[in-house]
């Protein structure tokens, strides 16, 4: 019961939330760019973004209600956010145009910063509940 507390308590800090109202229009916007933009021609890309958006979404979106995985979500949160930098290049057909590129680039390091600072805020977090320089044991050992 302590343990939830102290995730809801960090949760509930203005960084957390900013974080996690920032990766929300991050992967909106990341979903939607496609269509705003004007590169909804280029299939590929178009669903690639859709997919990766909403995952990003679904990944830092959900910060507050489970703080406890949200390390390992920002892991995952940043490499979306690199896949999308990559992603003009890298995906099926010639999709790499200077609108794709440009929103790409600039979403993808965005979305890569915000995961970084998730998983910062996630450590330090975890180093505040367990003291500095203390290890908590390995699964499985005493």
């Amino acid at each position: 019961m302590d343990l939830r507390a102290r995730h809801d308590r960090a949760a509930a800090t203005p960084r957390a939330q900013m974080i996690e109202a920032l990766a929300l229009l991050t992967g909106l916007y990341l979903a939607a760019s496609p269509w705003i933009l004007g590169f909804n021609g280029f299939t590929t890309l178009a669903v690639t973004n859709l997919i990766v958006g909403i995952a990003y979404m679904l990944l830092l979106g959900g910060l507050g209600n489970s703080y406890e995985r949200t390390h390992s979500m920002a892991w995952a949160a940043a490499a979306i956010g690199i896949w999308t930098c990559i992603a003009p290049w890298v995906v099926a057909g010639d999709v790499a145009h200077t609108r794709s590129i440009t929103s790409n680039l600039i979403t993808g390091a965005i979305a890569t910063l915000l995961a970084l600072i998730a998983a910062s805020a996630a450590r330090d977090s975890d180093s505040d509940r367990h003291g500095p320089g203390i290890r908590r044991p390995m699964p499985g050992t005493h």
